[in-house]
This record gives structure tokens, C-alpha cells and sequence, in this order.
């Protein structure tokens, strides 16, 4: 185990220093406020089903789930030079479903044990697996080979969404309160966590008055976190995430929303303080998820990030440095890709240069070098994979010019066939499930 993680990190440091031309030359692309045309590779199944590539650091780690052979199974997936399988705690799943930025070696996510629920809950895991299949469901933080397991407020259920560089982790975990705001099979009430810099430390975070229940999903370095609060629910969305909270210091506020009382859910915080997310634009908190992407700056509060043109709704998965945001854009038959920069979205296929046999449905990760990871359909053979897309600029460093490289004509939307839906692993499933129209 340690001559694979050595020869990863040889790889992952070379590739680094090849890409470094890069993030200047995007940086430079920026300022001259041109999306840059990309590179894409096909990141393949490396467990023999479908995958999702949901996040990507500094370094060049992608991280994600990837589904066993025959699409039932899930395990967590870490791309580190080559692909390999990061196991579980004991149970049949795990997944890494939010992005994970850490460049210091560390991934977070969610995993079964080989403990059954006494209580039955199908808990927040659930949605990111296959469904209910009975099993406790804990958050864990991986590093040099280990998976380690995170403890709970007590109760029996835990999830780890993010981790900044500190080594802090957040997500949220069930206590040992019966609480009268949950509904279906969940019971116990459940709370925003901190866990780290050591595993074995926790804090609790409050959740907004008056709301009993919170989560959190995610961190930036200056240990800013975000996530939601609200009613018990399923613990899945929904009246779980009235408010969307910003904690600074420990103390929540409310980061507003869209007009509608439910699914406020920020997903990804930089370290200028720039939140990205979804939120519903209208109903109350029974409504069933309609989102719409959303960013959110001190100074403006919460805008909504429009979906591409004939397309109902949308998500922003993440945002780097530079303010790049990237995520979907939807009907409840079709997703694509894309990018948002300088207040623009635009379709990531319209970008991508000739040669590649990948369409593009769900881009979930994004560093500070501009790479994009996320899911896509390959054209030849219709399975679902993970991708990588790489920013491209010309020989001698000039982002315009290479702006104006031509690129196949790939805007059309992916239209989503009843097996390849059933396939899709994480927030593909979970969101194309429950689209509607705004």
C-alpha cells in the first residue's frame, strides 16, 4: 500500500507541474472573460458500473463513486494516478457524493457498516445508494489506505459531506432524540457536526432557531461552513432544509432563498466566502424538489443562476477560487453540463474540442485550475461514466485565441433513456427523479 500511494502521489505532483502553464493561462482567461474550450477524457467504470466523478483537488485527485458490476452497488472511488476502490466500513456501499477540495491526502464520504438498523431508518444515505437496504450508515474520512469511521451524537446514523485543509470535517449526525418533527421511517433527530482536526473530535453546530434539526455540507479554510436547518423530515431535503445557514464562529445565519420553503441546500463554499447551491423557487416546505442553482456573496445575497435556454432547472455543484461555478442543467428527459463565469452559464459541451465520444450530463467538481470532473454518457456504447475536462489554450499562452478554437456542436441536450436514469449513481439519480417544471 505504501509504494502504490507513493507512485500516486509521484504522478498526481508531475501531472501538477505539467497543468501549472495552465491555471495561469486560466487565470489570464478570466480577466479576459472567455470560457476556455477543454480538453475531455473519459475516466471510464473502473468497477464495472456506472460512475460519478464528483470532486477534484489541486493536486489532481478525483474523487466519486463508482457502481459495481450490474449498477445495485456503490463503492467510494478515489483517481490518484489510476483508479481504485476505497471500500467501505463493513457494510455492501459507500460513496463520496459531495465535492472534496483537501489537497492534504484526505477524502470524506459515507459508508455502511455490517450493523443492520434497529430502527429501520432509511436515512440521508440512502438517497446516494440504491435505496433502503437496512443498514447503519456512517461517515468516514480516508487517508494513507485507512478508512476511518466518525462517531455520531449518539445516536445510530452518520454522513460526511466535506473537509477543508485544516483536517476539518463536516456533515451531520444523528443524537439519541426521538424527535416529533421527523417523518417515514426516520426517528432520531439529527445535527450539524464538526469533526477534527482529530477524528475524535466533535462539535455540534446550532441549528437556526426555531428549527430542531440542521446539517452541515461543507467547509472552506477559514473554517466557514454551510449547510441547512430545519424540520426532522426523511432526512433527505425537502423540510429538512428550510434555511440555508452560514456558520462563522460557530453562529448560524440564514442565507435567504429563492421564494420557495424548501430544498435550500448550499452545496459548495470558497475561501472568498462565495456559496453555491440549489434552492426551490416556490412552495412551501412540502414542495417537491424543483430546484434552481443559486450563488450567494455577502454583498448580494442569493441570485439565481437561470437554467440553459429550454431547460427547467438547474444546480451549482461547486465554485473554485476564480469564482468558477459549474453543475446541471435540466427537463425531467435531459441534463448537461456547465460552467458559469462572469455571470454567464454556458452549455460545458459547446466548449469541448473534437475527438471525444462523451456527452456531457453532470458537472459536479471544479479546482482552482479550472479542471471539471463529473459524469457523462458516451455516445457509442450508452454507459454512464466519470470524466475529466481539462481547460486548452494555444501554443503561446493566449486564452482568447484559444476561446475561438473550434469545437464540435455538442449544446443539444442528452436525452435520458429509463436504463441509463435507474444507472446514474448520487445527485444525478436523486435530481432527475424529482425534476418538475418552474
Amino acid at each position: 500500500m505504501q509504494f502504490r500511494r507513493l507512485t500516486c502521489i509521484t504522478a498526481i505532483s508531475l501531472f501538477a507541474g505539467l497543468t501549472s502553464p495552465l491555471w495561469l493561462a486560466a487565470q489570464a482567461s478570466q480577466k479576459n472573460h472567455q470560457p476556455p474550450k477543454y480538453y475531455v477524457f473519459n475516466l471510464g467504470d473502473p468497477l464495472g458500473g456506472a460512475t460519478e466523478a464528483v470532486g477534484i483537488n489541486d493536486l489532481g485527485w478525483i474523487s466519486g463513486g463508482g457502481n459495481l458490476t450490474g449498477n445495485t452497488t456503490v463503492h467510494a472511488v478515489l483517481w490518484a494516478g489510476s483508479p481504485f476502490d476505497l471500500g467501505t466500513l463493513g457494510g455492501p456501499n459507500s460513496n463520496v457524493s459531495w465535492p472534496n477540495h483537501s489537497n492534504r491526502g484526505e477524502i470524506v464520504g459515507i459508508g455502511e457498516t455490517s450493523d443492520m438498523n434497529p430502527l429501520g431508518e432509511a436515512w440521508s444515505c440512502s438517497a446516494f445508494f440504491f435505496g433502503p437496504d437496512g443498514y447503519i450508515c456512517r461517515g468516514f474520512a480516508w487517508q494513507d489506505g485507512v478508512m476511518s469511521e466518525l462517531p455520531t451524537l449518539g445516536g445510530y446514523d452518520g454522513y460526511a459531506a466535506g473537509v477543508n485543509n485544516e483536517g476539518k470535517v463536516v456533515g451531520w449526525a444523528e443524537n439519541t432524540v426521538h424527535d416529533p418533527t421527523c417523518s417515514g421511517s426516520q426517528v432520531l433527530q439529527f445535527e450539524a457536526v464538526v469533526w477534527g482536526p482529530k477524528l475524535n473530535q466533535m462539535t455540534q453546530l446550532p441549528p437556526f432557531p426555531p428549527d430542531p434539526d440542521s446539517a452541515a455540507t461543507a467547509i472552506n479554510d477559514k473554517g466557514q461552513v454551510v449547510g441547512i436547518s430545519g424540520l426532522c423530515s426523511v432526512a433527505v431535503g425537502g423540510a429538512s432544509a428550510e434555511h440555508a445557514l452560514l456558520w462563522e464562529n460557530g453562529v448560524p445565519t440564514n442565507l435567504g432563498n429563492l421564494g420557495g420553503g424548501a430544498w435550500n441546500t448550499p452545496v459548495a463554499i470558497n475561501n472568498q466566502g462565495v456559496i453555491v447551491g440549489f434552492a426551490n423557487t416556490s412552495g412551501d416546505e412540502n414542495a417537491p424538489l424543483s430546484p434552481a442553482g443559486f450563488i450567494w456573496t455577502k454583498e448580494n445575497g442569493m441570485q439565481e443562476i437561470f437554467p440553459l435556454a429550454d431547460d427547467t432547472n438547474d444546480i451549482a455543484f461547486d465554485i473554485n477560487e476564480r469564482g468558477q461555478v459549474v453543475g446541471q442543467s435540466f427537463t425531467s428527459s435531459s441534463a448537461r453540463a456547465f460552467l458559469y463565469q462572469d455571470g454567464v452559464a454556458t452549455d460545458l459541451n459547446s466548449l469541448i474540442l473534437p475527438g471525444s465520444s462523451l456527452y456531457l450530463t453532470l458537472a459536479q467538481g471544479i479546482n482552482d485550475r479550472g479542471e471539471i470532473v463529473g459524469t457523462a454518457t458516451d455516445i457509442n456504447t450508452q454507459a454512464s461514466v466519470a470524466f475529466l475536462a481539462v481547460p486548452v489554450f494555444d501554443g503561446s499562452g493566449n486564452p482568447e485565441a484559444a476561446s475561438k478554437m473550434t469545437g464540435e456542436d455538442n449544446s443539444r441536450k442528452g436525452i435520458l433513456t429509463e436504463g441509463l436514469r435507474k444507472q446514474l449513481p448520487g445527485f444525478s439519480r436523486l435530481a432527475l427523479a424529482s425534476a418538475g417544471s418552474k
